[in-house]
């Protein structure tokens, strides 16, 4: 039986090496693109990376950039992939109002560059493309989120991304194209990225149980995210490319924590009590039993724009589809801290 082929942007990322990995089990040939650099960026998928003189290897990378458009029509027209997941962006919502016209050139033309190189091959009619939209979509709603809420975006980034989002519904009506959107909620793993909260709480939790740190300093305390396991939303994306027909789809878990919430249950992982004291900027958290300040508030890392709170719901998801999240937050923070121990402990 004739192997499946996938085409991966951004596979060199948390979303993109899990769902590599992923493929690879279910027995894909997968294909990934690469930006050129003068160091390696590949550390992520090296446990599953194969030598190029492996002739039968079914990992294989390109140079190639949501940027050039030749480039991603040349790929796709060589490789001839079943399924495309295009997970590349400029993800870093405080960074994209710092480059906002790049954010906007990687994560919303470069959806369009995808998908107007799609409609011009012959065998379009056969190929599956699924856009990462996001939650940031909807801005500032304090309500549970479904698809069928509108959109209100406060940032370069989600404004990039909702771009994106209606150029995948547009060419699926247009061409006839298989296109479907996964609304992604805030999802999370050890291989998260270091300028994310999340990653950047837990490693410094960790360093900070070692002696190797004294603070985490962080922004908006009282910001809530519907948060999940980026393992799991992987496996909703590939279950969102095997349904019947295209859609647009919300994978979410259906509950939401604040950034507080994260930093308590992280701390606890290693046996520290976190007690807050303050208001505002001048909040601190500090050890319940030396008393020591171990958390400060630095008003650098707060947005512009604050998006204060997302909550997600993904009925249709679970109905449709049969997908449902399977990692709760308590064991996703704990998995996060426990990876960075290791990691620091074996250095």
């Amino acid at each position: 039986m004739k192997k499946k082929i996938a085409f991966i942007t951004g596979i060199t990322g948390q979303d993109g090496s899990l769902l590599a990995k992923l493929l690879l089990n279910k027995n894909y040939i997968v294909h990934g693109i690469k930006r050129r650099a003068s160091s390696f960026n590949t550390k992520r998928i090296d446990s599953i990376y194969q030598d190029h003189q492996n002739k039968s290897k079914r990992l294989i990378l390109h140079y190639g950039d949501l940027t050039d458009s030749l480039s991603l029509y040349d790929l796709l027209n060589k490789i001839k992939p079943d399924e495309i997941y295009n997970l590349g962006a400029q993800s870093h919502v405080a960074i994209s109002f710092i480059n906002p016209e790049y954010t906007t050139n990687v994560d919303g033309i470069g959806n369009l560059r995808l998908l107007d190189a799609i409609s011009k091959l012959k065998f379009k009619k056969s190929v599956k493309f699924f856009q990462a939209s996001t939650s940031e979509m909807y801005g500032n709603q304090k309500k549970t989120l479904n698809e069928d809420s509108i959109f209100e975006p406060v940032s370069p980034y989600a404004s990039a991304k909702l771009l994106a989002y209606w150029n995948t519904k547009i060419y699926r009506q247009a061409y006839g194209i298989f296109a479907s959107n996964g609304i992604m909620f805030n999802h999370e793993s050890s291989q998260r990225g270091e300028n994310f909260i999340s990653k950047k709480t837990t490693k410094a939790v960790a360093e900070i149980s070692l002696g190797l740190r004294d603070i985490l300093y962080v922004g908006n305390l009282n910001s809530y995210r519907d948060w999940g396991y980026a393992g799991d939303y992987v496996e909703a994306m590939w279950k969102i490319m095997q349904y019947k027909k295209p859609d647009d789809f919300v994978i979410a878990t259906n509950k939401t924590h604040s950034v507080r919430r994260f930093i308590e249950i992280a701390f606890k992982r290693v046996g520290i009590k976190i007690i807050w004291k303050g208001k505002g900027i001048n909040e601190v958290g500090f050890e319940k039993k030396s008393k020591k300040i171990l958390v400060k508030v630095d008003k650098i890392y707060f947005r512009p724009n604050e998006v204060e709170y997302l909550k997600g719901n993904y009925s249709k998801i679970n109905k449709l589809i049969g997908w449902k999240p399977k990692m709760t937050f308590e064991k996703l923070v704990n998995k996060m801290v426990d990876y960075d121990l290791k990691k620091l402990k074996n250095k």
